[in-house]
């Protein structure tokens, strides 16, 4: 939000559809912890901003073409790198049954953690697996339903469910052991009506409405890293180049200021027309590392906090930085701000 702040365009963002997360709270048999509280914040903007993905991106796109060089094909499909002299000189793609081509002075993999640009490229991710897999779905929000503003896991022994309070329905993470899937699909809907209605109540009037799979995503957790983000003429971004886990949902505010790291370091030599090694090393060396201290931090959370609240065969007993954050509150601006700025927080140059 300070990006879009500075950019100008906070204020027009706000003016769509949207929902404000002020605190991010843990529900368990013992009470609620506070994970994280956002109000603590020093900045204009103390919430984490919920709103569809595809108006975000629909806002963004329509602000970039009042710029004369800006042009956006959708539904292209890259499929070759152009490759001269050991450089990256742009892409190929099929449209209509046509091949078509894109020269450039240098080619941005922003393409998520499937990145097809990471594998055309030839990189290797390094891979960690978390233990767990979720189910990713909505359901309906009632005329009576009270806002909460906050991010609420409920915690039970073997299994965690996380609601999203979105302005328009409840969005429900069921978080399970990784490689019980199909024993969860094999117990039937049914079964996971009972066990949302158990871990969140005031659901009980709704998870009927799960009528079919279809209506449920799975999503299978991973994250990891591409050790070195470019090549020449190529660079890789966001999850193209750190695929990060889902703890904390910080995965969009990286990709966002490793965009504005890159632009603020790129745009003079892309100016001048020629774009070093050196500058796109330059890159990865400012938000590598702010990178890598996250994702160790959602390690030591996923092991500490999910791996053991999913662990079915131990009772549930809450861990050592719960118990602190219950002790003292005041602590819970550090994940609010480890969430919202991340290690630094880039400006706009």
């Amino acid at each position: 939000m300070e990006i879009m702040d500075q950019l100008g365009l906070a204020e027009g963002l706000l003016k769509l559809r949207h929902s404000k997360i002020h605190a991010a709270v843990i529900q368990t048999p013992d009470g609620a912890v506070t994970l994280a509280e956002f109000r603590r914040l020093r900045t204009p903007y103390p919430f984490i901003t919920m709103l569809p993905q595809v108006d975000f991106l629909e806002f963004i796109s329509a602000k970039a073409r009042a710029y004369p060089n800006f042009r956006l094909l959708m539904g292209r499909r890259v499929d070759e790198l152009i490759e001269e002299d050991g450089e990256i000189r742009g892409v190929r793609y099929r449209s209509d049954g046509a091949r078509h081509e894109i020269r450039a002075a240098l080619t941005v993999g922003a393409d998520g953690r499937g990145s097809l640009v990471r594998h055309l490229a030839g990189f290797r991710s390094v891979k960690t697996s978390p233990p767990m897999d979720v189910l990713w779905f909505r359901l309906p929000r009632y005329l009576g339903d009270a806002a909460t503003g906050s991010v609420t896991f409920r915690v039970q022994t073997g299994r965690l469910l996380i609601v999203f309070d979105r302005s328009d329905c409840w969005q429900v993470a069921y978080l399970f052991a990784k490689g019980t899937y199909r024993r969860l699909r094999e117990a039937g809907l049914e079964a996971l009506h009972t066990s949302v209605a158990e871990l969140a109540p005031e659901f009980a009037d709704r998870v009927e409405v799960l009528d079919d799979w279809k209506q449920v995503a799975v999503l299978s957790v991973e994250s990891g890293f591409v050790k070195r983000w470019y090549r020449p003429g190529l660079l890789l971004i966001g999850d193209a180049a750190h695929i990060m886990s889902p703890v904390g949902g910080v995965g969009i505010n990286l990709a966002i200021q490793d965009a504005v790291v890159a632009a603020n370091v790129l745009a003079g030599p892309l100016g001048a027309g020629r774009v070093r090694l050196s500058d796109l090393a330059s890159v990865q060396r400012r938000r590598g590392w702010p990178t890598r201290v996250i994702q160790a931090f959602q390690s030591v959370a996923q092991k500490r906090l999910v791996a053991e609240a999913l662990d079915s065969t131990h009772p549930l007993r809450l861990p050592l930085p719960l118990r602190l954050l219950r002790r003292a509150p005041i602590l819970n601006a550090l994940p609010a701000r480890l969430i919202g700025f991340g290690l630094r927080r880039p400006r706009v140059k």
